[in-house]
């Protein structure tokens, strides 16, 4: 056990917005210092609770091996290694998830050594002197921006029921995390799958490219039904509520192999083919930086026969 794991409490809680906010100090940010544990405990809330979901020493281990694993020139591929770990370590609901305490309390009290390593930006120079930092938002901030909660949410929204390869596929991409990750259209299954599937197939390879998928998916959300077009099964909740009890008995996430997530049902392969050849369609007409202009009128995808251009996008997550 490290010696940080040592000084942990035992069980994850809950860190308000606001305290985590005055605790952010440059030396915070700049790993000069660390938050002061006292102090952030005693104003957290404990989990009520208890289960082996929440110990804090599983979770301190997986950050310990990623930063010893990838080392200082390699930090972003600790990302895709992490988010499927951490995902089948922190059992529970996305409800559960949406609490941003948890993530601050990780961020703050478990792990801010990590959050420090991962995101260190760049300094101003060596001229005025100034320190590097992570900015404020990875450890307190948005489900897509926050160093712990955009792994998990990505590996929530990318796996397909136990399978966890095409969230580690998304999480091994900085502009699906930086950018696809925030589209609401990713809370539909076969949405999810299906970038990582152009992805899979090299459809879609460059930073650049990337991001212009996730504006034209984004843009054509507003028109395109696309849970119409590509209806997903509902949630298996019993085999989710199974996963999350089995924590109490299940080994450590494997650090060779990935995880199992949650039997509660993979993407229905007939709507994932849709959405690949819509998202197939859309990307061909996007504007790429150094890519040619996509043609006329001729050329642009034709919506499936029966499908509505006018019902808007609706939130299909659960």
């Amino acid at each position: 056990m490290s010696r940080k794991a040592a000084e942990l409490p035992d069980a994850l809680a809950l860190l308000p917005d606001t305290t985590a906010a005055k605790y952010l100090t440059r030396s915070v940010r700049t790993g000069q210092e660390e938050p002061p544990r006292v102090a952030l405990l005693r104003v957290s809330t404990p989990v009520e609770e208890h289960s082996a979901r929440w110990a804090t020493y599983p979770v301190r281990e997986l950050v310990d091996e990623a930063m010893r694993r990838f080392g200082n020139d390699a930090r972003a591929r600790a990302d895709a290694w992490l988010a499927p770990r951490l995902h089948a370590t922190i059992r529970m609901t996305r409800a559960e998830a949406s609490d941003t305490g948890l993530w601050n309390f990780l961020a703050l009290v478990v792990a801010p050594d990590y959050v420090v390593w991962r995101h260190l930006g760049k300094g101003r120079g060596k001229a005025d002197g100034e320190a590097a930092e992570a900015a404020a938002r990875r450890f307190s901030g948005r489900h897509d921006t926050q160093t712990f909660a955009r792994l998990w949410w990505a590996a929530e929204l990318f796996r397909d029921g136990d399978d966890y390869r095409p969230a580690e596929i998304a999480c091994g991409n900085q502009d699906v995390l930086n950018t696809v990750l925030r589209l609401d259209v990713m809370d539909h299954r076969p949405s999810a799958r299906a970038v990582v599937r152009l992805l899979e197939r090299g459809t879609v390879r460059t930073g650049r490219e990337v991001n212009a998928l996730a504006t034209a998916i984004n843009s054509a959300g507003a028109t395109l039904f696309y849970d119409g077009m590509a209806p997903d099964e509902e949630p298996e909740l019993d085999g989710l509520w199974e996963w999350i009890r089995d924590i109490e008995t299940a080994p450590p996430a494997p650090w060779e192999s990935l995880p199992d997530g949650p039997k509660d049902g993979r993407i229905p392969e007939s709507s994932v083919a849709t959405m690949v050849r819509c998202f197939e369609g859309l990307f061909a007409e996007a504007p790429v930086r150094g890519r040619p202009e996509p043609g006329g009128a001729a050329d642009k995808p034709v919506p499936a026969q029966g499908v509505s251009l006018e019902k808007p996008y609706a939130n299909s997550g659960w």
